[in-house]
């Protein structure tokens, strides 16, 4: 008799602790699925709207930025989106741009003086792969509104020497060059020969220093930006100014 009784309890109790097992596996919640994402990185460069600007994604702001100010690499999920540059102090609409974010991929945004007094806006794909061993990398970006183009990076010690592909129309960008690491005075130039537009100096924009440290490891840009008119003060004139993209 107490052998089947204590059959016929067995018989209960396992049903019922299955029962309990499956219902704590259904209340555990399946885990969020981290979106695919890029980066983009933002730059206010519009010197024909010396005020400040705001960097919508979507109608979402990523950015507040005055003249020469970046933001840092921002992750943005993979697809199509809606870039606009409005004026932060009336939200007024100054450039709007479809763009397609791929998956780890990184870009840069400048706002620009595509004419003298409006603003525009170019999209880069920025290549961060490490540069080879004992090397650095470098670019041009083109948004001296007005000054000689094309243009290009050049070395200038005794003479003038121009930095392989880094050619670059207004408005566009070089891809990214290796170069040996060290210290270079290096400027924006145009022409054959070489004629000297902004010197690069300490990438400050102020075009003063003779050499800058180019580092092994380091990708770095050179943006030249402004407007070429002798009615704007000095600062909204074709500067060059180097940027670290790593």
């Amino acid at each position: 008799m107490r052998t089947s009784f204590i059959s016929r309890a067995l018989r209960v109790l396992v049903p019922a602790t299955m029962l309990l097992a499956a219902c704590g596996k259904s209340d555990t919640p399946a885990p969020t699925p981290v979106p695919d994402q890029g980066r983009i990185y933002l730059y206010h460069g519009a010197a024909s709207a010396n005020v400040g600007l705001k960097f919508l994604l979507d109608d979402g702001e990523k950015a507040n930025l005055t003249y020469g100010q970046s933001s840092n690499y921002q992750s943005v999920n993979t697809g199509g989106h809606t870039l606009k540059i409005n004026v932060a102090s009336s939200n007024a609409t100054q450039a709007t741009q479809a763009v397609t974010v791929e998956k780890d991929k990184n870009y840069s945004y400048f706002a620009y003086a595509n004419t003298a007094t409006t603003v525009g806006g170019l999209l880069t794909t920025d290549d961060l792969a490490t540069p080879s061993s004992g090397k650095a990398k470098i670019r041009f970006v083109h948004l001296g509104q007005g000054a000689a183009t094309a243009a290009k990076l050049s070395t200038v010690v005794a003479g003038i020497a121009d930095i392989a592909g880094t050619d670059a129309q207004f408005g566009n960008a070089s891809g990214f060059v290796e170069i040996i690491p060290g210290q270079y005075n290096i400027a924006v130039t145009s022409g054959t020969p070489s004629v000297i537009i902004a010197n690069v100096g300490d990438g400050s924009g102020s075009g003063t220093g003779t050499n800058k440290t180019y580092e092994a490891g380091k990708i770095y840009t050179v943006l030249l930006r402004g407007v070429v008119n002798p009615l704007l003060p000095a600062d909204l004139q074709p500067k060059a100014v180097l940027i670290q993209n790593n």
